[in-house]
């Protein structure tokens, strides 16, 4: 699944990011794009778990493409 996170601007952000997103899947893999402030997540979970918990950290997301 992908996520756009308009408000993902910075390394420290990134990692808030991956907090984010470890605390519903440990297992999960994710690929960050800095630049296209796009996530991409590897889970057997569903997208609305990660949703949540993002919003929660502060990095709401918005619908990407793809």
């Amino acid at each position: 699944m992908r996520f756009h996170i308009p408000d993902m601007s910075c390394g420290g952000c990134a990692r808030s990011v991956t907090r984010a997103i470890e605390s519903v899947d440990a297992d999960a893999r994710i690929a960050i794009d800095q630049d296209s402030r796009t996530v991409e997540v590897s889970s057997d979970l569903p997208p609305q778990p990660f949703e949540a918990a993002l919003a929660v950290a502060g990095y709401p997301v918005v619908p990407a493409a793809g």
